[in-house]
């Protein structure tokens, strides 16, 4: 009888608390909007199923030498995985559209003050009472604003391990969540004239600037911000292979499985942090509410920023394309696309958007760089 009952107290089911009941939940949660409504499936799934693992009682695989805990040690304490992560998306993207157009890198910059007005914003309501946020913490949070998965990733390791589950699903939800979000702040700071206005094609970029590109974007910014390096470094490394069209075999490596590799592997690791003791806290509640606000403010600089261009410049640009500033590639510019065909059929925006898509996420590289720099 005494061995029945030892064996009874070992299990799950006896050892349970409702905190870890309620994050088993919130993790199937994740998973199920992956699967069911295809919110970025390929990362709000790994980090579900490390969220259950991570919560089931007497499984220490989440901490001390457990895999999962590895997985974190090795990957985000350095800071590898996200940077690996830039490695692949460097490969994928073509800064075609940004060289023909190079006016909306100011887009893609004007829609990082959505990071610094929350990072004010977060500092202003710890002074209130409302939260207790440090420096390093606002930091973390500000960068949701970006909507760049990696990039939060790579600054909460650094400047806010304890914030990091609560960051990356911030984050990673937001992004998943940008057709909903956008639209509504696109159509509210737009009128209908504005929303139909055509854009000329593009012109064609030749290879010899794609090819240079991203090495004079690195030495520039390097010698300026060089906490920027590493994130921005390992995307224009990942685009240098791309386009200089001379190791093929290193770029495929890099789009496909390296960077699935990769994706499995960061994803685990920071569902590992979804444990109940450090998940339900009041700093995750402000952590969404912050990374919403900030997400918010991105997509509206951007448009804002668009319309006074349009005020300063005979050229005009659709304003709906300063939307696509926050870096979520290519979602952003598939929803300002889709807004602009709404108000004409003929207005295909997609290309465009793009530009300022991928300055975004240079953007919001540079603006993790300074924050680590001034905060770090």
């Amino acid at each position: 009888m005494d061995q029945l009952i030892e064996l009874w107290h070992a299990t799950g089911m006896y050892q349970i608390e409702m905190k870890q009941l309620a994050m088993i939940l919130v993790s199937l949660g994740l998973m199920y909007l992956a699967i069911a409504k295809k919110f970025e499936p390929l990362l709000l799934v790994p980090i579900g199923f490390g969220g259950l693992l991570a919560n089931i009682p007497g499984v220490d695989i989440a901490v001390g030498q457990g895999v999962l805990a590895q997985f974190y040690s090795i990957g985000l304490e350095t800071g590898i995985f996200p940077l690996l992560i830039f490695l692949g998306v460097g490969a994928m993207t073509d800064f075609g559209p940004l060289l023909a157009n190079p006016k909306t890198l100011l887009l893609g910059a004007a829609a990082q003050f959505g990071i610094f007005a929350t990072v004010l914003g977060a500092l202003f309501f710890t002074d209130l009472g409302w939260f207790d946020f440090s420096l390093q913490q606002a930091a973390a949070i500000g960068i949701i604003g970006g909507a760049d998965g990696p990039t939060a990733i790579y600054v909460a390791g650094i400047l806010a391990p304890e914030l990091l589950g609560a960051i990356a699903v911030s984050a990673y939800s937001y992004m998943a969540l940008v057709p909903l979000i956008q639209p509504p702040i696109m159509r509210a700071l737009t009128t209908e004239k504005e929303r139909r206005i055509e854009m000329s094609q593009l012109r064609v970029v030749s290879q010899r600037e794609k090819i240079l590109f991203p090495l004079v974007l690195l030495i520039l910014v390097a010698l300026v911000i060089p906490s920027a390096a590493p994130l921005l470094g390992m995307f224009c490394f990942g685009n240098l292979m791309k386009e200089c069209g001379v190791v093929d075999r290193l770029t495929k490596t890099a789009q496909n499985a390296l960077i699935n590799i990769v994706t499995i592997m960061l994803g685990l690791a920071v569902g590992s942090k979804l444990i109940a003791d450090e998940f339900l806290v009041p700093s995750t509640l402000g952590v969404l509410a912050l990374g919403i606000v900030a997400f918010s403010i991105g997509t509206a600089s951007g448009v804002l920023m668009a319309k006074l261009m349009n005020v300063l410049s005979s050229s005009k640009i659709n304003p709906l394309i300063g939307a696509a500033g926050v870096s979520a590639v290519p979602m952003a510019a598939r929803v300002a696309n889709r807004v602009g065909t709404e108000a004409n059929p003929h207005n295909f925006l997609l290309m465009h958007a793009m530009g300022p898509n991928v300055a975004g996420v240079i953007g919001s590289a540079v603006a993790a760089g300074v924050l680590i720099q001034l905060v770090g």
